[in-house]
């Protein structure tokens, strides 16, 4: 209460004689009283989730107007993203809204995890763009791609041409793997600990192309998200589905509620589509097109 008083330049007592008018005018309590501590109902949490986005609009009310008025011709879009979505998915969609809006200052923040979720929440970038298997309350996602899991080996491993690949097929070869604070590792780790299938870890490396050219080396073998596979790997690297295994992995766009998308923003959302992701050899979900 005395930290509310002194952001609205009010007093206490102010304050608490707003809050109760509040209480008056809506006929429902809002806040619970224990002491010194304060926490709101359950009426006061649906309060609070239809006021929220009416007031961050009033206080983004003058950058949107000068957004409204310049339009596209200038301004900037700032979007967090991984290195696999900066490297596979994100360059026609880049191309696409540079041939579009030229003078639009595009910036890509190369982050993961909970660096990508911080900038969000602190609107250090207008959006994200990547893959979520939790989604915090706080933030809105919206999958737009899905791509298989992919088992890749060298063209002559034994598991290349096997007619029909188990969990327990893998369980002897060590894997090639993302670090484990990543989202593959989890998901890998996860399916093997269920089936109760023993595995091995060969390798952590972070990076998709590091980790196709171990396996190509014949290192190890990696399960890995089709999107990272292309024609040039068909000549190194045998890859065949896991889907009756393991889930595929969507990417999207994430946002944080009530944010107002700039016209760059939206803009930019509108060609995340999957008639735009046209990569030579493989289709949007990573199957092979041959």
């Amino acid at each position: 209460m005395s930290r509310a008083a002194e952001a609205l330049f009010l007093s206490q007592p102010a304050v608490s004689l707003q809050l109760q008018a509040l209480e008056r005018e809506y006929g429902a309590r809002l806040l619970e009283r224990s002491g010194r501590r304060l926490t709101l109902t359950r009426e006061g949490e649906t309060l609070y989730e239809l006021a929220r986005p009416l007031v961050e609009g009033m206080d983004n009310l003058e950058t949107t107007f000068r957004e409204r008025v310049r339009g596209l011709d200038a301004g900037e879009l700032n979007v967090a993203a991984g290195s696999s979505t900066i490297l596979y998915l994100l360059p026609k969609i880049i191309e696409a809204f540079r041939e579009a809006h030229p003078k639009v200052r595009v910036s890509l923040h190369n982050v993961t995890g909970a660096g990508g979720l911080d900038l969000l929440r602190s609107d250090g970038v207008d959006l994200a763009v990547g893959s979520m298997l939790d989604v915090p309350a706080d933030l809105d996602y919206a999958p737009v791609y899905r791509f298989e899991p992919m088992l890749i080996t060298p063209p002559d491993h034994p598991l290349a041409t096997k007619p029909e690949l188990t969990l327990e097929d893998l369980s002897p070869y060590g894997l090639i793997l993302p670090p484990q604070r990543l989202t593959t590792y989890r998901m890998v780790d996860l399916v093997f600990q269920r089936a109760r299938v023993p595995y091995t870890v060969a390798l952590e490396v972070g990076g998709w192309e590091i980790i196709k050219q171990y396996v190509a080396m014949g290192l190890g073998i990696s399960i890995v998200t089709a999107i990272c596979l292309g024609e040039a790997d068909r000549a190194r690297l045998a890859a065949r589905s896991l889907a009756q295994y393991f889930p595929s992995r969507s990417y999207g766009v994430v946002v944080r509620k009530g944010k107002y998308l700039s016209p760059q923003a939206r803009a930019f959302t509108e060609l995340i589509k999957p008639e735009l992701f046209v990569r030579r050899g493989y289709d949007a979900t990573g199957h092979s097109e041959r």
